[in-house]
């Protein structure tokens, strides 16, 4: 079976084709920015109207149109009464078509993306693209999910209740992992730190009966989920200290990565890491720990982790002018992701170890609190200065103490005397932010200094 053509999709779907059925899309794309030639545009009607740039698709090269209504276009189209439902029956029904042998869910506060590309390493299997995770993404993604697949991992992202839950009855998984579960998105769970338990734990309320899922033996909220009746269907694999898989021997090999030894049942495997960070190195020990449980060979999975390499936003470090190094990790932000990648940055070569940080988003009312005590572990870390901007870039200050900066914006950042520019040459310097805040800005503004 290949990708389908509009008439399969239109038998998979329903809805009326206009003009020629027989094209195959190649992939689906909701967005014109980004969309590649051969694709179907999928025109969602959301705080933008998609049809309204359905032309504007057409012209880049989209060889169907998947909308609510006729379009006087000379494109392909498939017409169905609402596109948001079409576009996540595609891709449930195209994962069911081709489902592969195994199919694994990732998801947690920090760390997906990169355990998500760490466990399809380990097991040799297709991934979810970039951070397709949401109700949109994922479903996207599937829609051309190719067939003969041994195992998929799959991304699947929250920010509110129920959004795992809806992607798992969109994929059901047949193993899962939860990297941590932390304060992301904090604000919108009434129940604080349980409700993003709840949330996370609807990945393993949605495994498939008899799922094993993973997670670290240290967090309590994981065995929380553990405990739970609706969990008792699948088996939880702690992962850590006291436990039958964990992970000892770390070795930091600065910019080059990190090294150490997987524990099993049936002894050590040594493992190297291109990812810098004792982070890395527990959520390489989560993916290994759970291709191995489920038979895979512990040799091929330590060589498939040690393909991975840091994408941008994601750990990429650079080397700087003069000594020191930058490490990018401005994807996004919290306080758990913050602290980590600030241990991280200590094991990298070069001078003074500086932070500059773009504040954290939807953290509700304890946000001040938040940024004011992860000022004060950054500091206790061994952080030595700080330059934070946003909304909440004096409570980071606060937290730290002397030696910290605080900007109410970017621009004030980069222009100030005080900001980038007075960051001493020579320095190690972690940059992180929340998305808001595009601190991706921050590495380029360094980079081009």
């Amino acid at each position: 079976m290949s990708l389908w053509s509009l008439f399969q999709v239109a038998s998979q779907l329903g809805g009326e084709i206009l003009g020629e059925g027989a094209v195959i899309p190649t992939s689906l794309s909701m967005d014109t920015r980004t969309i590649q030639p051969g694709a179907c545009f999928v025109a969602l009607r959301a705080e933008r109207d998609g049809h309204a740039f359905a032309a504007q698709a057409v012209e880049k090269g989209a060889a169907a149109l998947l909308v609510d209504h006729p379009l006087d276009i000379d494109c392909p189209q498939l017409v169905v009464p609402d596109t948001l439902v079409a576009l996540q029956r595609w891709g449930q029904r195209r994962l069911e078509a081709v489902r592969p042998k195994l199919v694994f869910g990732v998801t947690g506060s920090v760390g997906k993306t990169s355990t998500k590309e760490l466990l399809a390493a380990a097991v040799g299997g297709w991934k979810t693209p970039g951070n397709r995770n949401n109700t949109l993404g994922l479903p996207e993604a599937l829609a051309t999910l190719p067939e003969g697949l041994g195992s998929a991992v799959l991304e699947m992202g929250m920010s509110t209740p129920g959004e795992i839950r809806r992607l798992t009855e969109l994929a059901p998984p047949d193993a899962g992992l939860i990297t941590l579960v932390g304060t992301a998105h904090i604000e919108n769970f009434a129940k604080g730190p349980q409700g993003v338990a709840e949330a996370k734990g609807e990945l393993v309320a949605g495994l498939n009966r008899g799922g094993l899922w993973t997670h670290l033996a240290s967090d309590a909220w994981c065995r929380w989920i553990a405990a739970q009746p609706w969990a008792q269907h699948a088996e939880a694999l702690p992962v850590g200290e006291g436990e039958a898989f964990g992970w000892e021997g770390i070795e930091s090999l600065g910019a080059a990565g990190g090294a150490f030894r997987l524990r099993t049942p049936a002894g050590s495997v040594p493992i190297r890491l291109q990812l810098p960070g004792e982070h890395q190195i527990r959520n390489a020990a989560l993916a290994a720990a759970l291709a191995i449980r489920l038979g895979f060979d512990p040799e091929r999975v330590a060589a498939g982790l040690g393909t991975v390499s840091p994408e941008p936003g994601r750990g990429r470090l650079h080397d700087l002018p003069g000594g020191g190094c930058l490490l990018d990790e401005t994807y996004n932000a919290s306080s758990d992701s913050i602290l980590a990648c600030a241990q991280a940055l200590l094991h990298l070569p070069g001078g003074e170890s500086v932070a500059v940080l773009g504040s954290m988003r939807e953290l509700g009312p304890e946000a001040p609190r938040i940024h004011r005590d992860t000022g004060a572990a950054l500091k206790a870390l061994g952080i030595s200065r700080l330059w934070a901007y946003g909304d909440f870039a004096t409570d980071y200050a606060e937290g730290f103490g002397q030696r910290a900066q605080t900007f109410p914006d970017f621009e004030g950042l980069r222009d100030d005397a005080a900001g980038l520019s007075a960051i001493p040459a020579g320095a190690r310097i972690l940059v992180k932010g929340s998305r808001y805040w595009r601190a991706e800005r921050v590495v380029d503004w360094l980079l081009a200094r």
